[in-house]
């Protein structure tokens, strides 16, 4: 049987204002990242149903270093000791050995709330700093266009959380 999941409410459609909407539907795609691991045990969360074979574990921890990557390294260049986070031999994004799924959780809200920390301070057309992910040798993005390349890679990602979700226990939801 498949059991729909509840998901919480996006921005309102009276929304007009395009900051507004843009980190709304960031935080909605979130938390629809979290909301698809709720009630997943651990030996689920690091195992693979599908055919690439990264789990949804996995796909979490890449998150939290594409806000990292993206908001901390590209947008505000603060120094990140491993941007682009730990790959295995074959290249996949990896968990470190041993690491619980809390902390992995942990450490992507702690990444979302240094990138809503950053964002606060600045504006949609705020070009990103130099010295971290841009050096200046090619064209530099807006913070909004930075934005846009998260929601969007929230999304696909999230879509690729609701097939592995509904292979490996029948739940769906938005």
């Amino acid at each position: 049987m498949v059991t729909p999941v509840e998901s919480p409410p996006e921005p309102p459609e009276s929304l007009t204002d395009p900051r507004e909407l843009l980190l709304g539907y960031l935080d909605f795609y979130r938390d629809a990242v979290l909301r698809k691991l709720d009630g997943l045990p651990e030996e689920q969360l690091g195992s693979s149903v599908l055919p690439s074979a990264w789990t949804p574990l996995e796909l979490l921890h890449h998150l939290t270093y594409v806000e990292t990557r993206w908001v901390r390294w590209g947008f505000a260049a603060e120094p990140v000791d491993e941007p682009w986070g730990d790959r295995g031999p074959d290249g996949r994004w990896r968990v470190p050995d041993g690491m619980p799924a809390e902390d992995v959780k942990a450490a992507f809200r702690e990444a979302c709330d240094r990138s809503r920390q950053i964002v606060a301070a600045a504006r949609l057309d705020d070009i990103a700093s130099t010295g971290g992910r841009f050096d200046g040798s090619q064209p530099v993005p807006s913070l909004a266009w930075i934005l846009f390349h998260l929601l969007q890679e929230y999304a696909r990602h999230v879509g690729h959380l609701d097939v592995t979700r509904e292979i490996m226990d029948g739940v769906i939801g938005e």
